[in-house]
């Protein structure tokens, strides 16, 4: 028997949310996102965010994050980002291609975080007016991050300050936003709208969905014409009711909170495991559902016959592993996966 670690993507369907798309294949339903369910998601993200907003559902975080940017910044814009940022290494040119040519701006920041400092010292060097320059647009924070790490509520508030002097919008990729406002445990305007962001892409997929994510803004007027955005770019679903009921199932009484909080109990867990282990070196703060560590090859190797699934950072020689716990990760998976390395780890 193993566990498998490589991501939370390869994990099923929570089983509420594949109900509630039961639920809705019944029947006859207006198309293209006229149908009830999705007319009650408006309601449903205001209350969870107590704010108005507006919400736009789309079937992948890559349109998400795209088309968000793409609201925000002219094909002249520079959008200031993480230089591990999913949006400049892992969405295969969808942010540039979206927006009409905008530049991302990579920025350096240990364990997944820019700083204020970070922020101060890159904007200080751009002169806005420059018609042979690329402008300053949008600030975009990952939350989770890609190390697994979080900004807190005052981080957050701190960039966006900045962002909004030198009137930059400030967008969120939240493909794990559910497993920072667990890990947190604050409620999600503090870390969105209240701090200073003013679009947010919503994931669920990652958290128990099938295929569900959804476009948020917290200031209305972002979002006009945003519809025909969604249309040109092939993400108005003619059968929107059935993403819709995806995320209506996932709020519903706090269950993608609840399905995050598992998945970070158990890497947690994990973490706490590995530490343990002589030779394993945990690389940033667990502070979400995705750890790194660095084993020998030696183990990475005898881990992969034994059949576990992880995923290997840069080249096998270097030794880093992610490994990504799930909504139905157990407790038993994590303490196999400990064992496994222990044992591994004993005998190279």
């Amino acid at each position: 028997m193993s566990a498998n670690f490589t991501s939370d993507n390869q994990s099923p369907v929570a089983a509420q949310i594949m109900e509630a798309i039961l639920r809705a294949n019944s029947g006859k339903a207006a198309s293209y996102g006229a149908d009830e369910i999705t007319r009650r998601l408006q309601d449903k993200f205001s209350e969870v965010f107590e704010t108005g907003v507006r919400v736009f559902p789309v079937a992948t975080g890559t349109a998400a994050n795209a088309l968000a940017l793409a609201m925000l910044t002219p094909p002249w814009g520079t959008i200031f980002c993480h230089e591990e940022a999913h949006i400049t290494s892992d969405e295969c040119g969808a942010p540039e291609f979206f927006t009409s040519g905008a530049k991302l701006k990579p920025l350096p920041g240990a364990h997944g975080r820019l700083t204020p400092q970070i922020l101060s010292d890159c904007l200080r060097d751009i002169q806005p007016g420059d018609q042979h320059q690329t402008q300053p647009a949008v600030l975009s924070l990952t939350q989770a991050t890609e190390a697994g790490t979080v900004y807190a509520p005052q981080a957050i508030a701190e960039l966006s300050a900045i962002a909004r002097a030198h009137r930059l919008y400030v967008h969120m990729d939240g493909a794990r936003f559910a497993n920072a406002v667990a890990s947190l445990n604050c409620v999600p305007a503090d870390l969105t709208w209240r701090a200073g962001v003013d679009a947010l892409s919503f994931g669920a997929t990652k958290n128990g969905a099938l295929a569900a994510e959804a476009v948020v803004f917290f200031r209305p007027e972002l979002a006009e014409n945003f519809l025909y955005r969604r249309k040109r770019a092939g993400h108005l679903v003619s059968k929107m009711r059935y993403i819709s009921a995806q995320l209506e199932a996932y709020l519903e009484k706090g269950l993608w909170l609840e399905l995050a909080a598992n998945a970070n109990r158990q890497a947690r867990r994990l973490a706490e495991g590995l530490k343990t282990i002589s030779g394993v070196e945990i690389l940033h703060p667990v502070e979400a559902n995705e750890i790194f560590a660095r084993i020998s090859a030696d183990a990475i190797f005898a881990l992969r016959e034994r059949g576990f699934g992880f995923h290997v950072w840069g080249r096998q020689e270097e030794g880093i592993i992610r490994l990504v716990s799930a909504f139905d990760t157990t407790p038993g998976e994590a303490d196999l996966f400990t064992a496994a390395l222990r044992e591994c780890a004993g005998t190279v």
